[in-house]
């Protein structure tokens, strides 16, 4: 067999294989992530067998979460203002893509391969077998891009770097690769995939807290409108009162009863119109995140028990647990203050509209009452009556203590 022969027999087994390969890529992942799951560990060490094994850099790791984790928080490669322009951006990338594809210039092929003695044979031969391997190429980079997300980013982009790669090394012969220039637009555009998705995300998450936002809002404003009718009736109850009655004494009670109604309704009237005034919340839930977990936020409910007992609801084990509940002319400044004060202690990095802190009640406490000066009422022990009544029956668990 000759050495054209040999390359030919060679380029079309990695042909089969690399579409084999393409058309089973998700079903691939999913099973060895599930093998990864399945790992025994071991007793000494607490991790699953074989991660100390020496690296090989022809492997491509395909535990995303141990990506994420190495790389941290997600950072965008080409940062846009939104999903929209996002989506633009990767409308006319996907135009150059097909431009390169169409004019010829994806892939590199020589000019000067002889097939059978033949310069023309050869060229229609690495023609051919160029597309083939394009094609191939092409079938990687959709997988690489169908299957994208925000941990698998560098994966993705090396198993694409690997498909060039061979494809260079195996069409050596035939001066075939991929071009470097269409290379990179693969690239880049698995690059705006994951921070379109990124982006998208965020955007869903930003519409959601809205929404809740926009709820809450509305509960305060019914709240208050519902109080301001029970106020001004029970002021025109004793203003009829007053009316009818003679007597000093009694007129005084009546009197002192609508001076008492008017300064409600002047609070009352005062929280409708101030929206930054309200209560400022310090809770924790030991039983769903253990100790030294705080959640500080904000509400501007009449009663604040109402929006703890919100948050309490079947999304957690237990109720939350009150430390404190400060009203404040501006709740919205000092919230800001607390959230920034223990900004470096933040639970969730990634979403800083999460609201928990690595802190204890007592940590917490002695930052607001800096803030505020002196504090009438604050709790630090949690009661957590639920959780200390159904610890015992827990199996063995890190939050038991």
């Amino acid at each position: 067999m000759t050495d054209a022969q040999e390359t030919i027999t060679a380029l079309r087994r990695t042909l089969i294989a690399k579409e084999r390969e393409a058309a089973e890529l998700v079903d691939r992942v999913a099973e060895l992530t599930a093998q990864l799951s399945a790992r025994p560990v071991s007793p000494s060490q607490g991790a699953p067998v074989g991660r100390d094994l020496p690296s090989d850099d022809r492997l491509i790791t395909v535990e995303d979460a141990l990506v994420l984790q190495e790389v941290g928080l997600y950072e965008y490669h080409h940062p846009l203002e939104n999903a929209a322009a996002y989506q633009e951006r990767l409308e006319e990338l996907r135009d150059e893509i097909r431009s390169s594809i169409t004019d010829g210039r994806a892939i590199e092929v020589g000019k000067q391969f002889s097939f059978n003695n033949s310069l023309a044979e050869g060229r229609r031969l690495t023609r051919d077998l160029g597309k083939l391997m394009l094609r191939a190429y092409n079938a990687e980079a959709e997988n690489c891009v169908r299957a994208i997300r925000a941990g698998n980013l560098q994966t993705a982009i090396k198993r694409l770097d690997k498909a060039a790669t061979d494809i260079e090394k195996l069409g050596a012969s035939m001066q075939m690769r991929i071009d470097p220039a269409y290379h990179r637009l693969r690239i880049t555009e698995i690059e705006l995939t994951a921070d379109h998705q990124m982006r998208l995300s965020e955007e869903r998450e930003a519409a959601r807290e809205e929404r809740e936002r926009l709820r809450e809002e509305r509960k305060v404003e019914q709240e208050l409108a519902r109080r301001r009718q029970e106020l001004d009736k029970e002021r025109e109850h004793y203003r009829n009162v007053l009316a009818r009655i003679q007597d000093p004494a009694q007129r005084a009670d009546a009197e002192r009863e609508i001076a008492r109604l008017d300064a409600a309704i002047a609070d009352n009237d005062y929280r409708a119109a101030n929206i930054r005034a309200g209560y400022v919340y310090v809770i924790s839930n030991i039983g769903a995140f253990g100790r030294n977990v705080v959640k500080i936020g904000l509400t501007r409910r009449l009663d604040p028990i109402d929006r703890i007992r919100e948050l309490s609801g079947a999304s957690v084990p237990f109720p939350f647990d009150v430390h404190a509940l400060y009203f404040s002319d501006d709740a919205v400044a000092l919230e800001n203050e607390l959230h920034k004060e223990f900004s470096k202690y933040r639970v969730n990095h990634a979403n800083v509209r999460r609201e928990f802190f690595f802190a204890s009640p007592e940590q917490v406490r002695d930052v607001l009452a800096t803030k505020v000066g002196n504090l009438l009422e604050y709790t630090t022990e949690p009661e957590a009556t639920q959780y200390f009544q159904s610890v015992r029956y827990w199996p063995e668990s890190p939050l038991r203590s």
